[in-house]
């Protein structure tokens, strides 16, 4: 029998094969795992490539930062607020009749009791001179029934006539008196219509678009009116704030301050005047939970237009020499308010602050900074407590 055909011969044959398979496969593997570890040794682990925190040199964050500051900074409640005039008049006619005359240009300034429209005079004139006739006969008849009032009370003391003459004469005169005294009040009344013939400006201000013509009929009855004088100097703005607020504004006005109001345009990017805050209205607007307010400007420049929009910033008290920082640097959370201070190693710390007044630009920090201190302004969102920053730039 040959060895082909012997099983045990074939059995030793396959476990040897398999024991070179196996030793192939675990020479393979440990050959793979020497290349890994070469190449972890000569690669740069990311870690050293963008810089650990702490480690100052490569990789670390670029921030600006800014100094805390003492200074004085405004306590400021803002409001928006429409500039409305102190007197807007629309001019009316008093009586009926004709203009003859208009005296003003549209856009005029013009001054109290100068023309600004002529009606026709001749009518209340004619009247005038009619009632004054009557006027002047009816003071003869009184004249005259006093006279013989006087000769009658002689004669009646002489028994010459009876006392009822006396009383009759007595009375024509009173009925006289009455009379004389209804004809004064005709021609009072047409003096009067002669007066509104002159239709003059009631304050200074500026006049607006003429409603009438040069010929046209004017009457008292008219609604529109002839035109509209608006006083522009002084010039006032009606402006709201929160009804919060109004207990800090009324304790200042108690003391006597004088309040400044600066008006700014709609965008609330120009400053357009400056004046002081005249009063506060008498009670709440319960719709909206606030309180209007008036403040005055002179307005000689007349930068202020009426029914304009303007956002009003009154300027209720001045922190003095508080620390202040940029309103950037203020991060808010759910527990609160905090800055990233930088210290002399240019390493961050998360620190919680209490804040106080404000401006636009910085805000006064009432607790957990001191002056001098350099805090983060920009590159907020990148920063961990305890990481090294580079100083890109320094704001004051």
């Amino acid at each position: 029998m040959s060895s082909d055909s012997d099983p045990f011969s074939r059995s030793d044959s396959n476990r040897s094969l398999m024991h070179r398979r196996r030793s192939i496969i675990v020479s393979g593997i440990v050959l793979t795992a020497i290349a890994a570890g070469v190449l972890t040794l000569t690669i740069p682990h990311p870690a050293a490539q963008t810089g650990a925190a702490g480690q100052p040199g490569m990789g670390t964050e670029s921030v600006a930062i800014a100094t805390a500051e003492s200074r004085d900074i405004p306590i400021v409640l803002s409001g928006l607020g429409t500039v409305t005039p102190l007197a807007t008049v629309t001019v009316k006619s008093q009586i009926s009749g004709y203009v003859t005359q208009i005296a003003f240009t549209e856009g005029q300034m013009v001054h109290k009791g100068d023309l600004l429209v002529q009606i026709d005079p001749r009518p209340h004139q004619a009247l005038l001179d009619q009632y004054e006739g009557t006027l002047a006969k009816d003071q003869a008849l009184l004249d005259n029934a006093r006279l013989d009032l006087k000769r009658y009370r002689t004669l009646a003391g002489q028994d010459s006539i009876s006392g009822q003459s006396v009383d009759t004469q007595a009375a024509v005169v009173r009925q006289y008196e009455g009379t004389v005294r209804a004809d004064r009040g005709q021609v009072e009344a047409e003096k009067l219509n002669l007066l509104y013939c002159r239709i003059t400006s009631p304050v200074d201000g500026r006049v607006g678009l003429r409603q009438v013509d040069l010929g046209n009929y004017v009457a008292a009855s008219d609604s529109t009116g002839i035109v509209v004088v608006t006083e522009v100097t002084p010039m006032s703005v009606l402006f709201v704030l929160p009804e919060d607020k109004v207990p800090q504004v009324r304790t200042r006005l108690r003391t006597g301050a004088t309040l400044q109001v600066i008006a700014y345009d709609r965008s609330n990017s120009t400053k357009l005047a400056e004046g002081n805050l005249s009063t506060l209205d008498n009670q709440l607007d319960t719709a909206t939970g606030t309180l209007k307010l008036r403040a005055l400007f002179p307005n000689k420049d007349d930068s202020l237009f009426p029914n304009q929009f303007v956002n009003a910033r009154l300027l209720l008290d001045t922190v003095r020499d508080a620390v202040t920082i940029p309103v950037a640097a203020v991060q808010k959370g759910a527990d609160g308010r905090s800055v990233y201070v930088v210290d002399n190693e240019n390493k961050v710390h998360l620190r919680k602050i209490e804040t106080g007044a404000t401006d636009s630009e910085r805000v006064a920090v009432t607790k957990g900074l001191k002056t001098g201190e350099r805090v983060v302004t920009d590159g907020l969102d990148r920063l961990q407590d305890g990481m090294v920053v580079t100083i890109a730039e320094a704001r004051s």
